[in-house]
């Protein structure tokens, strides 16, 4: 197959290449003028201006799928009012000119694939959430929402179009795990304020699996909550993987002391309680690899 990538040089992206290119699919990848990720062969490289939805249009012909991953990172500075429109611009805007551009193509991909968060359903406690549950109301959530409402107008192209709501993704090398490693291998490692918000998280090999497992099921459409079947409490969390890495977790970090660090995105990405279950990819059969953290954790730390 040909296949589309749009954030191919993200952490998901970048894996997701190594693995499509393994089996032998042909990948172009959505860039920017300029972009590091140009470095490759001038035929993998279409020329993309999100900002504006300039889109180099007879590239895209031709493509069976188009994954879509692009978006500036989440957890990158503060959220200030200028960074909230970047984060906002970046998914909603961008998602919109991308489907525009689709629209024009004498032949459309079969599938858009398009990434999400479980950022959608803001703060929710103890509330098990699927694919039905209503949007939260906190900047995450209403960028979500909005994000998937672009995505999903590919449909009225005949397009196949799916949102995969990603949880937190686990990976040595990148992400929140990177950041989370460091404290615990001191020794310094804690929960997070009382630690009883959920965590709904996934192995970036998951992730990988689930995308082209939406690429290759034509059954699989609309939200798709992308978890494992086993969320955990924060402080679980912390127990699992200090006994993983074999330090102590000892030092919780105060949610006054981290709402003073970071700001209100300590309250949506480290305070939030969402306990997601996949119900989509479990109705469709989808066999998960990794579905208990502990093992999870040996796995990505191996």
């Amino acid at each position: 197959m040909k296949i589309l990538i749009s954030g191919s040089s993200g952490m998901v992206g970048s894996a997701l290449i190594n693995s499509l290119r393994a089996d032998g699919h042909s990948i172009a990848r959505l860039v920017r003028s300029g972009s590091p990720s140009q470095s490759g062969p001038a035929a993998e490289n279409i020329r993309w201006e999100p900002p504006t939805g300039s889109i180099d249009l007879a590239g895209m012909e031709g493509a069976d799928a188009l994954v879509h991953l692009a978006g500036a990172s989440i957890a990158d500075g503060r959220w200030t009012p200028a960074r909230k429109q970047i984060l906002r611009r970046s998914r909603v805007d961008a998602t919109r000119h991308l489907v525009a551009g689709v629209a024009q193509l004498k032949q459309k991909p079969r599938v858009l694939v398009a990434a999400s968060a479980i950022g959608y359903y803001g703060d929710r406690g103890d509330e098990t959430l699927t694919e039905s549950a209503a949007p939260g109301n906190d900047f995450l959530a209403q960028v979500c929402r909005d994000w998937e409402a672009e995505a999903a107008q590919a449909e009225r192209l005949g397009v196949r179009t799916t949102m995969l709501r990603f949880g937190m993704i686990l990976a040595a090398n990148g992400g929140a795990l990177k950041r989370i490693l460091v404290p615990f291998r001191l020794g310094a490692g804690g929960r997070l304020g009382n630690g009883r918000q959920w965590m709904s998280w996934i192995t970036l090999d998951e992730v990988v699996s689930v995308i082209r497992y939406a690429i290759e099921n034509d059954a699989i459409r609309g939200a798709v909550n992308t978890v494992a079947p086993n969320p955990v409490t924060n402080a679980e969390f912390t127990s699992v993987l200090a006994g993983v890495l074999h330090r102590p977790a000892l030092f919780p970090a105060p949610r006054v002391a981290l709402r003073l660090a970071i700001g209100e995105m300590a309250d949506a990405l480290l305070f939030s309680s969402q306990r997601v279950a996949p119900q989509n990819l479990q109705a469709q059969l989808y066999a998960f690899r990794h579905p208990e953290l502990k093992e999870a954790l040996e796995f990505v730390l191996r």
